[in-house]
């Protein structure tokens, strides 16, 4: 997740995904099994902003969500970038979701992130408000078999 202190904004990036749903989430994506995480979501905030991470805060939180009925289980670590080079751009995310970026502010995010599924946007809401300094977990289950209409339970 990428903040710009002097005027407390956030970043996100606008996401098409393949059911043709748009959601706003901070840059990030799957971590390649070689890879350490936090080089890995470097190269993720590179190739879906264009902007070079080069330092971060550490993990500000993680999330587990576990949907049974379509037989995943989504582990994520957000990490908080303090530092980085480059100018914002999209376009060049090789996984063609990403159409998008913005940096949100405080009373934007919650608009932009408001058709995001809970498990990204309740834990990014709160930190936002309560900016917590030590990592927290969020747990939710997702019963169903289509993310259209699916039951998600915040466990924790």
């Amino acid at each position: 997740m990428l903040e710009r202190t002097a005027d407390d904004r956030l970043l996100l990036v606008r996401n098409i995904r393949r059911n043709g749903r748009e959601d706003w989430t901070p840059p990030g994506g799957v971590i390649e099994s070689h890879e350490d995480v936090v080089p890995g979501l470097a190269r993720e905030v590179a190739e879906e902003t264009g902007l070079q991470v080069t330092e971060w805060t550490g993990m500000i939180y993680e999330v587990h969500a576990v949907a049974p009925d379509l037989g995943w289980d989504l582990f994520v670590e957000v990490h908080l970038a303090a530092a980085w080079s480059g100018d914002l751009r999209t376009g060049d995310d090789p996984d063609g979701i990403v159409t998008g970026a913005e940096w949100a502010d405080r009373s934007s995010a919650p608009e932009l992130l408001a058709s995001t599924q809970p498990w990204v946007r309740e834990p990014l809401l709160e930190w936002l408000r309560e900016r917590w300094a030590e990592p927290r977990r969020f747990r939710y289950r997702v019963a169903g078999t289509d993310l259209a209409s699916t039951q998600v339970t915040r466990l924790d």
